[in-house]
C-alpha cells in the first residue's frame, strides 16, 4: 500500500462516521448510553422495534458508501498506474511502523461506527458487532487486493496483520464488556523535516498531515472509571493514554542525504513513546444532541495535554502540552 494512503481513507471513515452516529444521538437514552456507560449491561431492546425499519436503508447506505469510496480510489490512485499478477510486497520496515499503527486504527474505527449504526438500525448487539467487525476487516483487505494487483505496490502483509487485530480489537471489547474501555486515537503537529524532503513529507499544511509521519501520533486511550479505578471520586470521562510516534525520518527505511541538489542533514530516526491523560468525550454527559454529534465526530482526535515521552534516543523529555 502507498505509505500515506491509510490517511485517505480515515478521512472518509470520518465522512461516514458523521452520518452512521446520527442512530446514537437520535436515541440518547438506548444505544448512547452504551458508549457513556460503563455498566455493562444490554440496552434496552424494545427501542429496536420501531428501529428495526431502518436496517436495509442502512446496510444499503453503507455498503453504497464503501463502493463509492472504492470506486473513487481506483480512480484516484489505481487506474492510472501498470497492473500486474497478485503479488506480496513487503514494507514492514518502512516509516518505523507508524503506517502500520495507522492501519490499525482505521480498521478499528470502520468497525466500530458500521457496528453501531446497524445496531441502532435495529440489528441485535451480537450480530451488529460480528458485523461491523468483519465489515472493518473486508474493507481493508479489498484495498490490500486493489495494491496487490499494482505492480507499482503490492499487498502487505504487515498491513493486512494491523487491519485485522484493528477490527479484533472492537470486537472483543464489546463481547466482553459490551464498552470499548480502550479507544485508538490520532494527533499530529508540523515538523521540520518536511521542508527538507517537500516531495514525499508535503509541501503544505494540508499534504504534510497526510505524509507527514513525523508528526504523528496514535494512542490507546483506557477509561479509568470503566476499568474500575477510583469509581467515587474520577470523573467518567478522565482516560489515560499512551501513545507512539517516530521522528528524524526524510525517507521510507532511510533518509536521504540531499534533494534536488541540496544536502540534508543527519537526522536520527527514534521511535517515541507517550504517557499522558486524555479525554474521553463520548462519555461527557451532555443532553444536547448536536453536541453528542459533535463529541463522537472528534472523538478520534487526542485532547492536547501535559505528556511525558521516552524515546529510543535515550531521553526523556516532559512536554507541557503535546498533540
Amino acid at each position: 500500500m502507498s505509505d500515506n494512503l491509510f490517511r485517505i481513507f480515515a478521512t472518509a471513515i470520518l465522512i461516514l462516521g458523521v452520518t452512521s452516529i446520527q442512530g446514537h444521538v437520535s436515541e440518547p437514552d438506548t444505544i448512547f448510553q452504551k458508549v457513556n456507560d460503563s455498566v455493562s449491561s444490554a440496552p434496552d431492546t424494545s427501542c429496536y422495534v420501531k428501529q428495526r425499519r431502518y436496517l436495509p436503508a442502512v446496510v444499503t447506505a453503507e455498503a453504497s458508501l464503501y463502493a463509492v469510496s472504492l470506486a473513487g480510489l481506483w480512480s484516484m490512485w489505481y487506474k492510472d498506474y501498470p497492473q500486474s499478477h497478485f503479488h506480496f510486497f513487503n514494507d514492514n520496515d518502512e516509516w518505523l511502523q507508524i503506517d502500520k499503527a495507522g492501519h490499525f486504527v482505521t480498521s478499528y474505527y470502520i468497525s466500530r461506527l458500521t457496528s453501531y449504526s446497524v445496531e441502532w438500525a435495529g440489528m441485535s448487539h451480537r450480530n451488529s458487532v460480528w458485523y461491523g467487525g468483519i465489515a472493518g476487516f473486508t474493507y481493508m483487505t479489498t484495498i490490500e487486493i486493489l495494491d496487490g494487483f499494482s505492480s507499482e505496490w503490492g499487498a502487505s502483509a504487515g498491513d493486512l496483520t494491523a487491519n485485522t487485530f484493528g477490527a479484533i480489537l472492537f470486537i472483543g471489547q464489546e463481547l466482553l464488556w459490551k464498552d470499548q474501555r480502550i479507544t485508538l486515537k490520532y494527533s499530529w503537529h508540523p515538523t521540520k523535516y518536511a521542508d527538507y524532503r517537500p516531495d514525499i513529507l508535503g509541501r503544505n499544511t494540508f499534504q504534510q498531515m497526510v505524509k507527514d509521519y513525523n508528526g504523528t501520533t496514535l494512542w490507546a486511550s483506557g477509561n479509568l472509571y470503566a476499568f474500575g479505578a477510583g469509581r467515587s471520586w474520577i470523573p467518567r470521562w478522565i482516560n489515560i493514554a499512551v501513545g507512539y510516534g517516530a521522528e528524524g525520518m526524510t525517507g521510507a527505511v532511510e533518509n536521504s542525504t540531499s534533494y534536488e541538489g541540496k544536502p540534508i542533514p543527519h537526522f536520527d530516526r527514534t521511535r517515541q513513546f507517550y504517557l499522558t491523560f486524555d479525554v474521553d468525550l463520548t462519555r461527557i454527559p451532555v443532553k444536547a444532541k448536536w453536541l453528542k454529534l459533535l463529541f463522537n465526530t472528534i472523538g478520534f482526535l487526542k485532547i492536547p495535554a501535559p505528556a511525558l515521552e521516552i524515546n529510543t534516543g535515550g531521553h526523556i523529555v516532559f512536554h507541557p502540552l503535546y498533540f
